[in-house]
């Protein structure tokens, strides 16, 4: 299942439109803007905002944490984000 996980630490679980799998324009609402895919060793993603540092998006302590458990590279995530399988991707 795939899940936003907003700023405000919120996380709510969706499925892509068509069922099957999400495409670029519903990436693109969900992050807010031009898309970035940081993948995860586990076949899961997180797809970012690629402007947000530079848009001074609100850092999203929640995708921050999972970011660092996974690489254990201190960096922040900004804005909301969708992580979800490589497969639910097209």
């Amino acid at each position: 299942m795939a899940k936003i996980i907003k700023t405000n630490g919120e996380q709510i679980e969706v499925t892509p439109k068509n069922g099957k799998d999400f495409k670029l324009e519903e990436l693109q609402e969900i992050v807010g803007g031009y898309i970035e895919v940081v993948w995860f060793p586990n076949d899961k993603i997180m797809v970012i905002n690629e402007e947000g540092k530079l848009l001074n998006l609100p850092i999203n302590e929640t995708a921050t944490k999972i970011y660092f458990d996974a690489f254990s590279y201190n960096d922040v995530i900004v804005g909301d984000v969708l992580i979800c399988g490589t497969n639910q991707v097209e």
